[in-house]
């Protein structure tokens, strides 16, 4: 028998006490809070989250090309796995209570000066069970991610580079590696190793390029190339993103949402475009087919929080520009017919952000732009907590 269903709405104080000292009380009964989000700019607050919820959801891209994901991604032709470890160690519990020495080898990283003879030898000390941070780890898990790094010895290339790598992220690559290509196996029992306090899952399983065209014709391959931070910034304003195999581009609507996963956007009391980079972290998050529809179906609040700092993908974009960047790909997928607050409720912006700009966005798009106080010390960063008790009060 189908349960019957009414739709309430109401006005709500931002931050509200109550729901706050509700949340903090029994975490465990918190909101789903759903994140479309990649890269490291949401694992501060992930970490004061964890606080008030431990049911948030977290769908991240996995299309990094820089730092150790690209070697693991050349090495073995898969997804990249950095800002997935990232989320998850963020979301774990860091108490005495979780799994302190399991965290501390997912967070252990390769010293990036070593010889690569010296990096291996370490490597096969973890997976022959003899070295200090993997004595520390009662079995069965010890026994469990001996053979996650087993499998990765087993297909490392010869000229693998070990400097700076990221042992959570051999530990994941391992894992892929040994349950057929798959990701979804080894982020669930990694989540369940050190008790992460969410749900964070690869938004698709896929190993593909992004890739972008600017304003000015160029073209770039990669999101290494995209977000100006390892290389030189964009010279030109993005013009259209998508998806690659490395030679051809991935015709819209052929990268379809896991089923999984369309059942947590079906799960969430409140879903959020949170800030980081606004193609390499947010909108690309947005393009798989069914995305859209999934998120137009939900009747919850749709918040989208812009960046603070500096965005070097964001160059030429006003606020309004970034909202409708993020609207693009929602509306592509739900169909054009789908009114705009089915697939944004608010923008929810820091003092900071200029009244005009705030005012352009509900003047262009009829979505209410609200100004709150949510930056910290720091003018470019958001405070965590303040952010947590406005994303709590809405849910």
């Amino acid at each position: 028998m189908q349960v019957p269903k009414i739709r309430v709405e109401r006005d709500i104080a931002v931050p509200d006490g109550l729901r706050v000292s509700r949340a903090l009380s029994a975490p465990h009964l918190g909101p789903q809070i759903l994140f479309f989000s990649g890269g490291s700019a949401l694992n501060d607050i992930s970490r004061q989250l964890k606080r008030y919820t431990y049911n948030s959801i977290h769908l991240i891209t996995p299309f990094d090309s820089g730092g150790s994901s690209q070697v693991l991604r050349r090495a073995f032709d898969m997804p990249a796995v950095g800002d997935l470890r990232s989320r998850l160690m963020a979301l774990a519990d860091e108490t005495v209570l979780g799994q302190p020495d399991i965290y501390a080898l997912f967070s252990r990283r390769l010293d990036k000066d070593g010889s690569q003879k010296d990096l291996r030898a370490e490597v096969a000390a973890m997976s022959a069970g003899k070295h200090p941070l993997i004595r520390a780890i009662a079995r069965p898990m010890r026994s469990l991610i001996q053979t996650f790094l087993q499998d990765f010895e087993a297909h490392a290339p010869e000229d693998f580079d070990y400097r700076n790598a990221s042992i959570g992220n051999l530990i994941i690559a391992g894992g892929y590696l040994g349950h057929d290509r798959a990701l979804e196996p080894v982020l669930f029992l990694m989540s369940k190793m050190v008790d992460v306090r969410g749900t964070v899952r690869s938004v698709v399983d896929a190993n593909l390029q992004l890739e972008a065209e600017l304003a000015n014709g160029q073209r770039l391959t990669g999101q290494r190339e995209i977000t100006g931070k390892e290389v030189a910034p964009p010279e030109s304003r993005i013009a259209r993103l998508f998806l690659s195999d490395g030679q051809k581009e991935i015709a819209t609507g052929e990268i379809a949402l896991p089923k999984r996963n369309r059942r947590l956007i079906g799960q969430a009391e409140v879903i959020c475009c949170p800030p980081g980079s606004l193609y390499s972290s947010v909108v690309v998050n947005l393009m798989p087919a069914g995305v859209g529809k999934a998120i137009a179906a939900r009747h919850v609040p749709k918040i989208y929080l812009p960046s603070l700092g500096p965005d070097p993908e964001a160059l030429g974009h006003d606020l309004a520009d970034q909202v409708e960047a993020i609207l693009a790909p929602l509306r592509a997928d739900a169909g054009g017919d789908v009114p705009t607050e089915a697939l944004m409720t608010h923008v929810v912006c820091d003092l900071s952000h200029d009244m005009a700009a705030c005012a352009d966005v509900t003047n262009r798009f009829g979505i209410p732009c609200v100004r709150l106080l949510l930056s910290g010390d720091d003018p470019k960063r958001y405070d965590p907590q303040k952010v947590c008790e406005m994303l709590v009060s809405t849910g």
